[in-house]
C-alpha cells in the first residue's frame, strides 16, 4: 500500500522526526546502509532549510519505483523527499544551491549538499509564494540522469506528489508510470474513501498496471475492474502515450481529473461515471489526441479543487514533474477550503533537451 510520511516542520524538534521518517522510508524501499544515510542526510538538510528560510512548512517522504523516470531496469526503488513552504521565497536561488552559502549563521550546507548527494534534485522558488525543493535517493546510484539503461535519451518523464488526508500513514491514492516498448502508461487511482481499505484498492490497480501496461486504456480498465473486484473499488484514469506515433490515448472511470496542455491551450480529458471494481460503464470510449514536444498531462484526484489554476506553461515544462505537481498542490490549497480526501497530482511531460545530453 502507498505509505507516505507527512511531517509538518514548524520547530526544530521536528527535524529529528523527518530524519527518522526518511530512515523508515529507506527501509521500506530496500535501500542499503549507505543509501539510507544519504536519504536521511538529505531529508535533514531540507527540513533544516525549511525552518531557516521558509518559516516552516511540510516535508513529504514517499517511496517511488524506478519506472518514475522510465529508465529501464537497474536503479531499483527510491526515497522521494519533498519540502514545501509558503514562505518568502529564495531571492538568489543559484547562490543558495552552492555549498557553503548561507543567509543565517549556519554552515550553509543545505540545498547545495542536497543537490550533490541526491540522485535527482530540483527546486522552485518564487518571491512571496514560497519554495518547493525535491530530492530522490535511489537504491542504486544514478549514473546519467535522463538516460535509460541502454544510454538512449529518455523521451518523457513523470512525477507525482501524494498527500494523505490528515497526515495518515497510508494514502488511498496511488499513481504509477510504466513503459512497455514504445508505450508509456500513466495511471492514477483513488480508492473509494480513504485509509487502508482505500489504499488496498489503489495499490491493486498499480499492481495490475505492471502486468498489463501493454494494453490500450479501455482494455486495461477492463483488467483493472476484475483485479479490484475484491476491494471497495476506485476511480481510475489511464493515459497511454505512443512514442512512435506521437499520440495519447486516455480513458477513465470515476472522478479523476485530467488536463492536457498543447501550446498555450489546456483541455480537459473526460472520464465516465462509475467505480472500477464495482460499477463499470457498459461502454467505455476513449480519447485520442496528438502528443507534441510542448504537450503536458496532469492527472489529479479529487483532493485537488476541480477548478485549479495552472501555473505558467514554461514553468511547468522546466521543472521536475514531481516539483510541478507540488507547485500545483501548494498554489491550489487554501486555509478557507478544508481538505476532505487524499490529494495526488501526477505529471507527464517531455524531457527537456538539456536533460537528454
Amino acid at each position: 500500500m502507498t505509505r507516505v510520511w507527512d511531517v509538518p516542520v514548524h520547530d526544530s524538534t521536528r527535524v529529528r522526526d523527518v530524519r527518522v521518517a526518511a530512515e523508515h522510508a529507506a527501509e521500506h524501499a530496500g535501500l542499503d546502509q549507505d543509501r539510507t544515510v544519504a536519504a536521511a542526510l538529505v531529508a535533514t538538510e531540507l527540513a533544516t532549510n525549511l525552518l531557516k528560510h521558509g518559516g516552516g512548512g511540510q516535508i513529504l517522504i514517499d517511496t517511488v519505483d524506478a519506472d518514475l523516470w522510465l529508465p529501464g531496469a537497474g536503479r531499483g526503488a527510491a526515497v522521494q523527499i519533498a519540502a514545501i513552504d509558503h514562505g518568502p521565497g529564495i531571492s538568489d536561488l543559484p547562490a543558495a544551491l552552492r555549498d557553503g552559502y548561507s543567509t543565517t549563521s549556519s554552515l550553509g550546507a543545505g540545498l547545495g549538499t542536497c543537490r550533490r548527494i541526491a540522485d535527482d534534485f530540483d527546486v522552485h522558488s518564487a518571491p512571496g509564494q514560497g519554495t518547493v525543493a525535491l530530492a530522490r535517493v535511489y537504491a542504486v546510484r544514478t549514473r546519467r540522469p535522463g538516460r535509460g539503461a541502454t544510454g538512449a535519451p529518455v523521451p518523457v518523464r513523470a512525477g507525482g506528489i501524494n498527500i494523505p488526508l490528515a497526515a495518515a500513514a497510508y494514502s488511498g491514492d496511488a499513481w504509477a508510470c510504466v513503459r512497455s516498448g514504445d508505450h508509456v502508461t500513466l495511471l492514477l487511482a483513488d480508492g473509494l474513501g480513504h485509509g487502508p481499505a482505500a489504499a488496498k484498492a489503489s495499490t491493486a490497480a498499480v499492481r495490475q498496471l505492471r502486468h498489463s501496461a501493454h494494453l490500450p486504456p479501455p482494455e486495461l480498465l477492463g483488467q483493472l475492474h476484475t483485479a479490484l473486484c475484491d476491494t471497495r473499488g476506485a476511480a481510475v484514469a489511464v493515459a497511454r502515450l505512443d512514442l512512435a506515433d506521437g499520440h495519447l490515448d486516455f480513458a477513465g472511470i470515476g472522478n479523476i481529473g485530467a488536463r492536457l496542455r498543447s501550446g498555450d491551450t489546456w483541455r480537459p480529458l473526460l472520464s465516465r461515471p462509475g467505480i472500477v471494481g464495482a460499477h463499470r460503464p457498459a461502454r467505455l470510449p476513449h480519447t485520442r489526441t496528438p502528443w507534441n514536444d510542448d504537450s503536458l498531462l496532469v492527472l489529479h484526484s479529487d483532493g485537488l479543487p476541480s477548478r485549479w489554476t495552472p501555473p505558467p506553461v514554461a514553468l511547468l515544462a522546466s521543472l521536475d514533474p514531481a516539483v510541478a505537481a507540488a507547485v500545483i498542490v501548494r498554489d491550489s490549497s487554501s486555509a478557507a477550503r478544508p481538505v476532505r480526501d487524499d490529494t495526488t497530482v501526477a505529471v507527464l511531460t517531455p524531457t527537456p533537451q538539456d536533460h537528454q545530453t
